[in-house]
């Protein structure tokens, strides 16, 4: 019983610090927030807290403020991400629907996110060495010119164009078709380039299909798109005070750094886990004032990329968490029926 009012004070400290980033002293917890116990039952528990390490006091005869150990305890113990809200959810549903391609649906995930949880919001693009084939098209622009089309799962599409130097007729081209979809579509993209290597090189087949093989084998080698990351919100840094002002100028030269953003956000998770590291959980001492909220996206739960917020450990970790995954969930949807 002492343990569970304790947690609820801890909960109720956490709430009332995220909201007015004041100290919370026992008499405002007991106002504010029905524990239904005294004051001087309140400050006691606030003691052991303390003493435990999921508190601080500031300074003396301050309120509490939570420490990092104290948010670990406090998202640890939230049993369910709270759902968003109906409105919340059609407002994500009608802007990312709007998205025309993959560049843009990035594009406003990011606004969205960092609108919903008023921090800075970063997603990185699809991973093309995750990626399948869901599909190839050839078709011919002119009897001897043909356009490659490569549809894969991380919503990216590639084109390529092939010279040929003789016609090559409709019934040469179905075989064609045939041929390369069999050879890779369904397959990750590094068996996919293996098998479609094999047609490149089998002496077997005419000049055509090995021409077409290798040009895409080229362009599904290409890994521009790897750690490439988009990040909004920045402007929200702002609205945060004194009190992260020092972690302010080595978080913004980190979200110039791909490789640093890559790091801080972590590996990709698939289905619904939702990663927290907070304050020195991360992966850099300078940013030990900072909180990182994130999760992997992709169709039928395969985890392609990251995508997440990163802001002062003052957070509100429900609400942010919440946005995350529903954002996650977005994304996946739109890339599984693109």
């Amino acid at each position: 019983m002492q343990d569970d009012r304790r947690l609820a004070v801890l909960r109720a400290i956490v709430e009332d610090y995220v909201a007015t980033e004041e100290p919370v002293g026992s008499k405002a917890l007991v106002e504010r927030h029905g524990l239904q116990v005294s004051p001087a039952t309140i400050r006691n528990d606030m003691a052991a807290l303390e003493e435990d390490g999921y508190l601080a006091q500031p300074h003396t005869s301050a309120g509490r403020v939570p420490t990092d150990k104290g948010y670990r305890l406090f998202v640890d113990r939230l049993t369910t991400i709270k759902p968003m809200s109906g409105a919340e959810r059609r407002a994500i549903s009608t802007f990312l629907d709007g998205a025309n391609d993959l560049d843009d649906v990035v594009s406003r995930s990011v606004r969205v996110l960092s609108q919903l949880t008023r921090q800075v919001a970063v997603v990185q693009y699809p991973t093309l060495s995750r990626s399948t084939v869901r599909h190839i098209e050839v078709v011919a622009l002119t009897p001897s010119r043909l356009l490659l089309v490569v549809i894969l799962s991380n919503g990216r599409v590639e084109q390529r164009h092939v010279e040929l130097e003789t016609d090559y007729g409709e019934a040469d081209l179905a075989v064609l078709r045939s041929r390369v979809n069999v050879a890779a579509t369904g397959k990750q993209i590094v068996e996919a380039v293996s098998s479609l290597d094999g047609l490149a090189t089998d002496d077997l087949l005419d000049a055509v299909s090995k021409d077409v093989a290798l040009t895409l084998v080229e362009a599904m080698s290409d890994h521009s798109s790897d750690e490439r990351f988009v990040v909004g919100g920045t402007a929200n840094l702002a609205r945060f005070g004194d009190s992260f002002e020092t972690a302010v100028a080595p978080l913004l030269e980190a979200l110039e750094e791909q490789v640093v953003l890559l790091k801080l956000l972590g590996e990709a998770s698939s289905g619904d886990a939702v990663t927290v590291r907070i304050g020195a959980e991360g992966p850099y001492e300078e940013l030990s004032s900072t909180s990182v909220v994130a999760t992997g996206y992709g169709p039928q739960s395969d985890a392609l990329a990251t995508l997440g917020v990163v802001g002062p450990t003052r957070m509100d970790y429900p609400t942010t968490m919440a946005a995350v995954r529903a954002v996650a969930r977005y994304v996946s949807r739109i890339l599984d029926e693109g």
